[in-house]
């Protein structure tokens, strides 16, 4: 993975987390706390700082060192405006990933998610080598599930009390996408 940014979309790039972006992900992060909360996991007042962020980009960084994850930021400038992600990459002959994202509350709706989501197929293909991702949403939320759709994921299933996620074990909706 190259570590220079890549456009996406108007002025918005995608590029790999650097260990600098904790202050710009912990502004992201705070700008983003009442959009985000009914998506993800309860999170502790430090991980909105940039300490906090500092930890969690050491941490994601190590298990991109590890080849087990590829953590991306969205950028508009030197903005942060989304986070993307693969996670538990698993090689062998499984050769899968878990897919994650989202986009700034001000930016939702210009065509951003879906194009950071066509990206990391790309790279999940042509870079990793990967059979398959996976994408898991909660029932409601249909503007992840249209961003899917068109990129070609298929939902496959209902996981009952999937993720703890806004407090609560909450179902999610499974997506895949055969790549090869």
């Amino acid at each position: 993975m190259t570590e220079n940014s890549i456009a996406l979309t108007g002025t918005v790039r995608v590029r790999v987390l650097h260990r600098s972006d904790a202050g710009r992900m912990a502004e992201a992060y705070l700008r983003n706390r009442e959009h985000l909360a009914p998506w993800e996991p309860v999170r502790a007042e430090e991980f909105f700082t940039a300490d906090g962020q500092a930890a969690s980009i050491e941490s994601k960084l190590g298990l991109f060192i590890a080849g087990s994850e590829v953590p991306w930021v969205l950028v508009d400038g030197s903005r942060i405006v989304g986070v993307m992600n693969l996670s538990g990459i698993v090689r062998g002959p499984f050769l899968s990933a878990h897919l994650g994202y989202w986009v700034d509350k001000d930016m939702t709706g210009q065509g951003i998610g879906s194009a950071a989501v066509e990206f990391a197929v790309g790279a999940a293909l042509t870079e990793l080598g990967l059979h398959r991702l996976q994408a898991a949403t909660l029932p409601h939320n249909a503007a992840s599930q249209r961003i899917l759709k068109r990129a070609g994921f298929e939902e496959i299933g209902l996981a009952p009390r999937y993720l703890r996620i806004a407090g609560a074990w909450q179902d999610h909706v499974l997506f895949q996408r055969i790549l090869f």
